[in-house]
């Protein structure tokens, strides 16, 4: 299967938006934010199921200690970030309604580290794998899904050629991944090499859009240093970093319905991701703490932040201060974000932007009829009919969304920006989503 050469564009119509980039952030070295108050720590920051937590009230915890082992094979450890007293364990709710158990931890100023935390000792694959279950470390890009998991693969039955670095950070307002590779392109080559050493794949690509020149000039420095690595560089459009479309663009395959990245002959990490990676194998610190692009008009300094997870947004708000009254709060970026309903509701492993409005910002255009366009039928990257969806959603045809492939939706939120109409296409769909997956799963069950 070929690669195209990193320095071309594919020839293909592009899908997907121009939206504002908006990165006032790009150029603003990572600040780290003083210690909070308290941290509070979920026992479910990422994909699968809630760890079991491990520490009780009145209990000392370190910088790395584990407070929630993940019990189940989809899931991921959660450790402290602070060093001090677990002040107690209790509920909180998401903004999807949903509710979880936190760990909260009073930190003591000290930032003491936990004495078992040390570089692991890794000299093959299956020990890479191992070593990654004990690092708490998710897909940064914001699924979150455990790292060890995804790279839980027999490669002898999978053949997989190419490596893909996802560096595209293509959602306006954040610079998080932009700030790794400026920062830590170091630790980015480790984790990609030992990754191609220890898997046997043949190459690697760092996917990165156009208009980070600074990024691709500095990352194919680094990567002159290791033939099997290369750039390649991409248009600055968005959802260039969604999976689906990252992996036809930069290698010209797709990814088959209802099936993973390795079905196309690759592996796909987010380059955040990739650089923890390299960190947690140089000293063994786990996933404690995360870069964060604080931004939005109702921010008095927009900045790139050093956050330890499980700091309350409150806080981060309150270090960066208000120009403006704020009005909705979104955690990760403005199309695929989440909105916020409680502040004291903690920054975690999948969050890579704080995004701070003002009422002026977030007033909400008058929905009218649709007027046929076709508009977002051709912007959407996956080539769904949205508008169909959303007609066979309201009758509750479940055969017609199937039909539809509705369950390809990746809810980038691109049909609804484009919508002249301002009909809530995305909304829409990913029920429709949703609903066809849960009878799918039903249907498995009943066979």
């Amino acid at each position: 299967m070929a690669i195209h050469p990193s320095s071309i564009f594919r020839l293909h119509r592009l899908r997907g938006a121009d939206v504002p980039h908006d990165k006032v952030t790009a150029e603003m070295p990572t600040s780290v934010m003083p210690l909070p108050t308290q941290v509070v720590l979920p026992m479910q920051q990422h994909v699968g199921a809630r760890c079991t937590p491990q520490v009780r009230r009145g209990d000392h915890v370190d910088v790395g200690t584990l407070v929630g082992h993940a019990d189940a094979r989809t899931s991921a450890d959660i450790f402290s970030s602070v060093s001090g007293t677990v002040r107690e364990l209790r509920d909180v709710f998401y903004s999807n309604g949903r509710t979880d158990v936190a760990v909260v931890i009073q930190p003591d100023g000290a930032q003491t580290v936990d004495p078992g935390v040390r570089p692991p000792v890794v000299t093959d694959y299956e020990g890479l794998v191992g070593a990654l279950k004990r690092s708490g470390i998710v897909g940064l890009g914001g699924a979150g899904f455990p790292t060890d998991l995804k790279l839980d693969v027999d490669f002898s039955r999978t053949p997989v050629d190419t490596w893909l670095v996802n560096a595209a950070e293509c959602e306006p307002y954040i610079s998080s991944d932009y700030r790794e590779m400026m920062e830590h392109p170091d630790t980015i080559m480790e984790g990609v090499t030992t990754c191609l050493d220890l898997s046997g794949v043949p190459r690697a690509l760092i996917c990165i859009e156009r208009d980070k020149r600074a990024a691709v000039r500095l990352m194919r420095e680094r990567a002159r240093a290791d033939a099997r690595v290369d750039v390649c560089v991409l248009p600055e459009r968005y959802p260039q970093g969604a999976g689906h479309v990252l992996v036809h663009n930069a290698t010209g395959r797709a990814i088959p319905r209802g099936g993973h990245v390795t079905d196309a002959g690759v592996m796909l990490f987010n380059v955040t991701t990739m650089s923890m990676i390299g960190a947690f194998l140089r000293d063994g610190m786990p996933l404690v703490s995360r870069r964060v692009t604080v931004m939005g008009d109702a921010v008095a300094r927009p900045q790139n932040l050093m956050v330890r997870i499980g700091t309350p947004i409150r806080e981060v708000i309150d270090y960066c201060g208000l120009a403006r009254e704020p009005r909705k709060v979104i955690t990760g970026g403005p199309l695929m974000g989440y909105s916020q309903v409680d502040l004291d509701y903690p920054i975690v492993r999948q969050n890579n932007g704080l995004l701070v409005f003002s009422e002026d910002a977030v007033q909400k255009p008058r929905t009218t009829a649709c007027i046929r366009c076709d508009a977002c039928v051709n912007a959407c990257p996956m080539q769904l009919s949205p508008r169909a969806i959303q007609t066979a959603y309201q009758r509750g045809d479940v055969a017609a969304l199937d039909a539809q492939m509705a369950d390809l939706c990746m809810a980038c939120g691109t049909c609804s920006y484009v919508c002249p109409a301002r009909q809530p296409l995305t909304q829409t769909t990913r029920l429709a989503r949703d609903l066809v997956k849960a009878r799918r799963r039903g249907a498995r069950r009943e066979a």
